[in-house]
């Protein structure tokens, strides 16, 4: 059974599993499916309440999404830590030439350890990086009004015309961070 959950799952598994979420939120109990929403509710419960925004019962809309977040943590421990594939992920060619082209050359484990090592996020460029990154993460999902998952998964499957022009929007900054400001950080 462990070698089974070790291996990477095909897409026409993983798939419907989380395909699956969206129907089963909406019948339990009218949810949606969705991350970013949690960090408003942390700030609700540490009673950030005099600003408006922060001022509701977190207990009552949130408890549920908050426990979400922590099952994906533990899940996310269990997945990567303690039932982890030994083996190297398995890439294309091109994209390893290509990483090998922006000076990335270890390939050993889950990511590059050129790119996500203690070493390489706790340089100057590095950090200024993950922290304006975090922070344009952090304002667009609460600007468009959701995250990447939300967005894709629940609005979507909603019909939603702002999920679809979110998720587009994912998608170019997705892609203008992957072919124009990636190289370009990476060779600072």
């Amino acid at each position: 059974m462990l070698d089974i959950l070790r291996e990477p799952w095909p897409w026409y598994v993983g798939g419907p599993v989380i395909g699956l979420i969206v129907p089963m939120l909406l019948i339990i109990g009218g949810k949606t499916f969705g991350i970013s929403s949690s960090m408003r509710h942390i700030c609700a419960a540490c009673g950030m309440g005099n600003v408006r925004f922060f001022n509701y019962d977190w207990k009552k809309e949130g408890s549920w999404n908050l426990l979400f977040v922590v099952g994906t943590i533990i899940g996310g421990f269990l997945a990567g830590d303690l039932l982890a594939n030994p083996k190297p992920v398995s890439i294309s060619r091109q994209t390893v030439a290509d990483l090998k082209n922006l000076g990335i050359h270890s390939f050993k484990g889950l990511v590059p350890a050129g790119i996500f090592s203690w070493s390489h996020m706790l340089n100057p460029v590095s950090l200024v990086v993950m922290i304006a990154g975090g922070f344009c993460i952090g304002f667009g999902a609460r600007y468009a009004g959701g995250c990447t998952s939300g967005h894709a998964i629940s609005g979507l499957s909603n019909l939603q015309f702002a999920s679809l022009m979110a998720v587009i929007g994912f998608f170019i900054g997705g892609l203008l961070m992957t072919y124009v400001l990636l190289p370009y950080i990476l060779a600072l």
